[in-house]
């Protein structure tokens, strides 16, 4: 890399910043989310895997709205992208509102879907729109600095479900819920899902602010839009002919599912094996989250001097190998911090989302380097669309957390198979269920593997 080269050129850092605020923003919808299926599983007393329609939903919108958004932004530019995807995270934390008074499972992930929606036609345009805002040498570490601020926000979502959303959550068990008399139970869901409403709707004033800036803001030099008409059948040729770009999409697919499914999870996991309540399981899942936004700047630093590629092949190879951890350490304690308890298994469990940090904008800049920029848009659009894997892999994990009788249940055999009624699982299942993580960190290792120190052009 250039050293001398800018990351961020003078003349586009306002915006720049702006678009910075917009990857804050969508890190704290999707760590809210994350905290949305240990509470709607309480509230609604649905299953493991209906709780986990959360999830299908939000991550399930990515893969039908991106390409969408891809369309969008090619005929109208970057600037109106982030403008419509902003308008239709607004309409969907509204419909929260009628779902809290209606006490309704199925409208909630109604809203939810739009919520996502919204936050994929962010997404699809901030991320190749970043790329774009500088020397292409600069494109990768662009993003990484971009994506600094996602977790950011990350952490901040998790405090916000943590201090408004769970720490609001009745404590009385399924069991003792069913026997409550309806009216006394009506009281208490309705609380409830008021304080899941309150931080979703009150980031519509964020976003109003944030619309208004970048409505008012001057069309940048990379926001021009073509003249000529879209030349489809040029731009697929581009991509599929870019193994780098196609196989990157496979990558993200289960780079993103193992970050949902494993934090999705986590707050679980730690109730199980710990002991703790949903609450405290929250604290460690912010404790992860830190260390993921630690691990990415230090990334982002390292990048300066070490091929992209090669950082993510050691990351994923590490990720393994926390992955197998929390399949087989014991929960033996071996200090506690401010009340908190760590044992192996818990620190592999924190340390899995440090090695993940860098993971998604360096598959993200790696796939999208050195194609024609014409293939950018639609390009981006595959990409994001990837993040279905969050819908297709949390499900998978859910089924093997809630199947005592599963086949990867063979494969941590030394655990207690006991069935916990309140949580729905058994420890063993819960144990095997991070094969998942194991396989997704695999499948990134290989592709960082084939394309380290590839700096080639692509033919359009």
């Amino acid at each position: 890399m250039n050293t001398e080269t800018e990351i961020v050129p003078r003349g586009m850092r306002l915006i720049f910043a702006l678009l910075v605020a917009c990857f804050a923003l969508w890190g704290v919808l999707n760590n809210m989310t994350d905290n949305l299926v240990p509470a709607f599983q309480k509230i609604f007393r649905t299953s493991q895997s209906t709780a986990g329609y959360v999830q299908v939903s939000f991550y399930g919108a990515y893969s039908v709205i991106a390409i969408f958004a891809s369309l969008l932004i090619q005929k109208k530019g970057y600037r109106v992208g982030v403008l419509a995807g902003l308008g239709v995270y607004v309409i969907g934390a509204l419909l929260y509102v009628p779902a809290c008074v209606m006490q309704s499972f199925w409208t909630y992930i109604a809203g939810i879907f739009i919520v996502a929606g919204g936050c994929a036609v962010l997404e699809t345009t901030c991320n190749p729109y970043v790329l774009a805002l500088g020397d292409e040498s600069t494109a990768v570490r662009r993003l990484n600095f971009a994506q600094m601020f996602n977790p950011l926000g990350s952490l901040a979502g998790i405090l916000l479900a943590q201090q408004l959303i769970l720490a609001n959550l009745h404590p009385a068990t399924a069991e003792e819920r069913a026997a409550m008399d309806p009216a006394a139970l009506e009281k208490i869901v309705h609380n409830e899902l008021f304080w899941v409403c309150v931080p979703y709707v009150g980031l519509c004033a964020i976003c109003v602010v944030i619309w208004i800036f970048f409505f008012c803001s001057k069309r940048s030099s990379v926001d021009e839009v073509q003249a000529d008409k879209t030349d489809f059948a040029a731009i697929f040729g581009i991509l599929v002919r870019s193994p780098k770009w196609y196989l990157g999409v496979i990558a993200q697919v289960f780079y993103v599912g193992v970050q949902i499914a494993a934090w999705t999870w986590m707050n679980v996991y730690c109730q199980k094996e710990l002991g703790v309540t949903a609450k405290d399981g929250a604290t460690y899942y912010l404790i992860a989250i830190c260390t993921f936004i630690a691990c990415r700047w230090i990334a982002t630093f390292v990048m300066k001097y070490l091929d992209p590629a090669k950082l993510m092949a050691i990351f994923a190879t590490c990720a393994v190998a926390c992955s197998f951890g929390v399949m087989y350490l014991p929960t033996q304690v071996l200090f506690t911090v401010c009340g908190l308890a760590f044992s192996w298994n818990i620190i592999c469990l924190i340390l899995m989302s440090g090695f993940m940090s860098l993971m998604f904008p360096t598959i993200y800049g790696i796939a999208l380097g050195g194609i024609d920029r014409r293939a950018y848009k639609i390009g981006a659009a595959g990409l994001i669309m990837a993040i279905v894997g969050g819908a297709l892999l949390t499900p998978w994990m859910a089924q093997i957390i809630g199947d005592k009788d599963s086949f990867w249940c063979r494969l941590v055999p030394m655990f207690n198979a006991d069935w916990d009624a309140n949580l729905k699982l058994t420890q063993m299942s819960l144990r095997a269920s991070f094969i998942v993580p194991a396989i997704c960190f695999a499948v990134v290792l290989v592709y960082a593997v084939l394309f380290r120190g590839r700096k080639e052009k692509e033919n359009a």
